[in-house]
């Protein structure tokens, strides 16, 4: 059944219950029973009026009951009810919006600096676990080298036509030597040219195996190798987690699935999944339990939304993971002011 026929099917009592009973489990967390709702709904109604009214929600699958003599939670499917067609969303908290205007305030031309103060700002204020998805550098190249460090250590080093430059080192086949170094960077050097990373990386996949007799066996080794690491997560945006304790001051009984989360993060799996979540639309996306599987969210909810550059192009994300029971009319519009500044100041504007 759509949201709108179950919204359809919900008189005004029965909508008056399940708000109610919505609204007290995002203040809480604990279940809510008929003689506690007796005291705060609009008409006077007996306890077991309201009980009728829940075990009504409960049977459309909006109300869960966590055990038999207790209160009523809702469930996943009435959360999302709840966010998508009853929550009354404010205008960002001005408090909030002072934090985080005085966080982008310092004029740092490091965006890596000014993503990781906004990740440390919004877990502050969220009392969530933030993410900050940084975007991708679209330069295009301007030189690759290979650097020997130690028999099974080496250095690439790319230098983008902005001056921005990247490190990585990893373990080079078996056997490499100056010489075949310097012909696997001089090969990827002639198919960089005005490429961007991306760009590169598509172009190899197709040239390696045309081209792969210009080069001996070591330096194609070297190139695949090379290949191998960029398509890892090794230059794909970096994902800033910050806040992981606060999931475990909030979900404390479910510990295990927390580690499983933390660990997710930690190897940041699913990192371009995250950003494929923000690039289906504009504006803030939610997330409540097992309706994704990102970063072992059965249980969590996450609150994601995109920024943009100054060519209106999506390249990043901002986000905030918590229990199910988030303060959504409160994160909501945090979430989609934090990504709002965070894009005007990327991309140069003002106010």
């Amino acid at each position: 059944m759509s949201q709108e026929s179950l919204l359809s099917e919900l008189n005004d009592r029965s909508r008056e219950v399940f708000r109610r009973v919505v609204e007290s489990y995002l203040e809480t967390g604990d279940p809510v029973g008929s003689r506690t709702l007796t005291r705060s709904m609009s008409e006077q109604l007996s306890a077991a009026t309201i009980r009728n009214v829940m075990q009504d929600l409960e049977f459309m699958g909006l109300l869960d009951s966590p055990h038999t003599s207790a209160g009523r939670l809702p469930s996943h499917l009435g959360l999302r009810l709840f966010v998508d067609g009853m929550m009354e969303v404010d205008s960002v908290d001005p408090g909030d919006q002072a934090v985080m205007d005085r966080t982008l305030g310092n004029d740092d031309s490091d965006t890596n600096v000014m993503l990781d103060r906004v990740s440390t700002a919004l877990s502050t204020i969220t009392r969530g676990a933030s993410l900050v998805l940084m975007p991708k550098h679209e330069a295009p190249i301007r030189h690759i080298e290979f650097v020997s460090l130690a028999p099974d250590r080496a250095l690439v080093v790319l230098v983008f036509a902005d001056g921005h430059v990247e490190n990585r080192i990893f373990i080079p086949p078996e056997g490499q030597t100056p010489s075949s170094m310097r012909e696997a960077g001089n090969f990827l050097n002639a198919m960089a040219e005005g490429k961007t990373l991306a760009e590169l990386r598509r172009h190899m996949a197709s040239q390696l195996a045309e081209r792969r007799r210009e080069l001996d066996i070591l330096a194609a080794e070297l190139v695949q190798s090379g290949l191998a690491l960029w398509d890892g997560e090794s230059f794909d945006p970096r994902l800033i987690v910050r806040g992981r304790a606060n999931l475990l001051d909030s979900e404390a009984a479910d510990l295990d699935r927390i580690r499983v989360l933390f660990d997710d993060l930690e190897r940041k799996r699913d990192i371009v999944e995250f950003l494929e979540l923000a690039e289906q639309g504009d504006g803030v996306r939610i997330f409540i339990g097992s309706e994704n599987k990102l970063f072992s969210l059965s249980g969590s909810a996450l609150v994601v939304s995109p920024y943009m550059n100054a060519d209106r192009k999506i390249v990043g994300a901002v986000g905030v993971i918590g229990p199910t029971r988030l303060n959504y009319g409160r994160i909501v519009p945090i979430v989609d002011y934090t990504a709002q500044l965070v894009g005007r100041v990327l991309s140069g504007r003002k106010g």
